[in-house]
């Protein structure tokens, strides 16, 4: 699938499941989705999502990319450190996809190696194979912090797995 039809789909993925499209683009990321719910394990989260279309991204790029991200987390859900709320700020879940053609395995590796939670925030870099037209995410770890990672691949689904 090519990287056009890929934004496209998962544009009206984002619509079909409640993110709404955030209309100016925010640290040069073109598009920016946005979702609010409540999570039964997290409790309440604010969900950003992001698509990269660019072919010849490498595993620097994507650890840069997926960091510059995280700034737009932080500056959009939580800008004060003292959380005057009360701690009711929502957790914030960005993820940032890559749409590639045949990924290799050092791109993977960074997607997987990447550190998802700093600063209050959790990013996950997603990778999709235009080619084989398979989303790669993170696997749900089998005991300590399985709430945020399976949320993550529920999302991951719902939004990028077209």
């Amino acid at each position: 699938m090519d990287p056009t039809r890929y934004r496209d789909a998962v544009a009206a993925n984002g619509r079909k499941h409640g993110f709404d499209t955030v209309e100016e683009g925010a640290n040069g990321f073109e598009q920016l989705w946005v979702a609010r719910d409540e999570d039964d394990t997290i409790g309440s989260v604010a969900v950003f999502a992001t698509l990269v279309a660019e072919p010849d991204v490498d595993a620097e790029a994507l650890v840069a990319t997926a960091e510059s991200f995280r700034d737009v987390l932080a500056d959009r859900v939580d800008a004060s450190p003292q959380r005057a709320d009360g701690g009711k700020s929502p957790t914030p879940i960005g993820y940032v996809t890559f749409a590639v053609s045949d990924p290799d395995a050092s791109l993977l590796d960074a997607m997987s190696g990447f550190t998802v939670a700093r600063r209050r925030t959790n990013v996950f870099p997603l990778v999709y194979d235009c080619e084989a037209e398979r989303l790669h995410r993170h696997d749900v770890p089998r005991l300590k912090g399985r709430g945020i990672y399976r949320r993550q691949a529920e999302d991951a689904e719902r939004l990028f797995g077209v």
